[in-house]
């Protein structure tokens, strides 16, 4: 139950601009399921109708008790991401989800949750230590054994994104900036590494040559972000109307419901439904930025910015992808892309946040 002092907290602009994003997602879904559009629109709409119960589930649950499920968190986090490796069906070349019934588990979606609370708790306890680099090491690897595992199976773009998640987590936590930068710079020496020693999977590094040149191979590493940018560029001001964009329907667009539907909205809804969405987007960050400031507790404001990252984090990178301006990693849209175990891990995760404002004592901002 919540309590008057609580509800009054309630950040209605965060809660509405997440519901627009949700509506404008289905609607969107809709169209980019082109022959079959009730295939994917009511399996999503059934995952946002959950979603929803688990985003009140996350406002209703008080942040401080989490501290003691971390280290359960964690070892559940690392047997699952173990577990896929070893019962999960390669689909597209890669082992990430787990038959459950007709529906698909993807671990690793709820490792970025479960993650951000294990960290959280983790820098919280070692907060005065945040300035020494081996206190930033370690709750590196910390991260990095989960990190690792989802990497094998192989998910690059996810891996990145707990990455993401460390960097903004330890930012807020009182890392000196110095040693953020230094972390950035071995990472790319690693990454030139793992390139060279044939670490990386050939797709991969097709994807990246493709970000450089899409040119260069137009007809396979290239053809998603050339195709993206004709469908981006035709729809021009107003776009081609709800389901008329010629590339998706057409079926250029390869996964256009997932990885690709901000395509389907920029080539059917133009610029300006493309802006509209970023805004929201926008609005969805600058309210979980206030969140973080008007935080009361140091658990509370990293939980926060790591819920903050995981956001913004693939906002950039899948917009960006689309448009050109980010390598192509394989990150779905937050709230707008299909997928049941993504809509679940978002909406909870956006339940937390609330949670966390609702229960500051000062004025809302």
């Amino acid at each position: 139950m919540i309590d008057t002092r609580l509800r009054k907290n309630l950040d209605w602009a965060l809660v509405l601009f997440v519901l627009a994003i949700v509506v404008i997602g289905l609607a969107t879904l809709y169209s980019a399921s082109r022959d079959n559009p009730g295939r994917y629109f009511q399996k999503q709409l059934l995952w946002v109708v959950i979603g929803l119960g688990c985003m009140a589930l996350g406002a209703t649950i008080d942040h401080a008790r989490l501290p003691r499920f971390a280290g359960s968190f964690y070892l559940l986090t690392i047997f699952l991401l173990v577990l896929v490796m070893v019962v999960a069906q390669e689909v597209k070349g890669a082992t990430r989800w787990i038959p459950i019934g007709s529906f698909q588990f993807q671990p690793s979606e709820f490792a970025k949750l479960m993650m951000i609370v294990c960290l959280a708790t983790y820098l919280t306890h070692r907060q005065e230590r945040m300035h020494q680099i081996g206190t930033l090491v370690s709750s590196f690897v910390y991260v990095g054994v989960p990190a690792l595992l989802i990497f094998k199976q192989p998910d690059l773009g996810t891996a990145l994104v707990l990455i993401a998640i460390w960097f903004g987590m330890t930012y807020i936590a009182g890392a000196r900036v110095r040693h953020l930068v230094l972390f950035l710079a071995a990472g790319a020496a690693i990454f030139a590494g793992m390139w060279f020693a044939g670490v990386l999977k050939d797709y991969q590094k097709s994807r990246l040559v493709a970000f450089v040149n899409p040119r260069a191979d137009p007809k396979e590493a290239g053809y998603h972000v050339l195709q993206s940018r004709i469908a981006v560029g035709s729809g021009q001001l107003w776009g081609k109307g709800f389901r008329h964009g010629t590339q998706v329907q057409g079926r250029f667009i390869p996964e256009s419901h997932t990885d690709f539907i901000f395509t389907v909205l920029a080539e059917e809804g133009g610029f300006f439904a493309s802006a509209l969405v970023v805004l929201l987007y926008g609005g969805v960050l600058l309210r979980g930025t206030v969140t973080i400031a008007q935080a009361e507790d140091t658990l509370g404001r990293l939980l926060a910015a790591g819920i903050v990252s995981l956001f913004a984090f693939h906002v950039l990178e899948n917009i960006g992808m689309t448009i050109g301006i980010m390598p192509v990693a394989g990150v779905p849209l937050p709230l707008f892309s299909y997928g049941g175990s993504a809509m679940l891990l978002n909406m909870a995760a956006v339940g937390v946040l609330v949670g966390i404002g609702m229960r500051r004592h000062g004025l809302v901002f």
